[in-house]
């Protein structure tokens, strides 16, 4: 079976049935099926995501990315300060990153006060951290390849004549 192919079309679609992959991937049900739950047991398929946009519900919500600073530890290296992160349930994604910062951290909170606190209460006084330079979003046009509006730009281009 090919993978990669059915890998490309789950995060095309994570609600895709059984049997549309099994027929575009020319495969039967019960293989596919398999196939589908060894990629799962294996966290090669990590989970399922819905992409909402919270700005048309009545659900507030302020995201923030925040460019961490950290030294690495003896033997570990940055892993166990990533840890140390990754535990928090408002991080909503973590990154080690080349650049002048060492992680890249998403976190989602109720108020951009709710985000500070969370910034100088816990993040940055984790031992290695030592510095945190914090964005916050405004607004979110496009989330993990999905367009947040459907709007279509207005075609400002002038009629030439010749």
């Amino acid at each position: 079976m090919d993978e990669l192919a059915m890998l490309h079309l789950l995060e095309n679609d994570p609600r895709i049935s059984a049997a549309d992959l099994a027929d575009a991937l020319n495969e039967t049900e019960a293989n596919v099926l398999r196939t589908k739950e060894r990629l799962e047991k294996n966290k090669v398929i990590c989970g399922y995501h819905t992409v909402i946009n919270w700005d048309k519900t009545n659900d507030e919500r302020c995201s923030a990315v925040i460019e961490v600073s950290a030294k690495p530890e003896r033997d570990v290296g940055y892993d166990a300060i990533a840890e140390r992160i990754a535990r928090f349930d408002e991080v909503t994604s973590l990154y080690l990153m080349s650049g002048k910062s060492e992680f890249l951290v998403t976190i989602e909170g109720k108020t951009m006060r709710e985000i500070g606190d969370f910034v100088g209460q816990k993040l940055a006084p984790i031992e290695g951290v030592t510095s945190t330079v914090t964005c916050f979003m405004l607004k979110k046009y496009k989330v993990e390849g999905m367009r947040m509006e459907e709007e279509q730009l207005k075609d400002e281009r002038q009629i030439v004549h010749e």
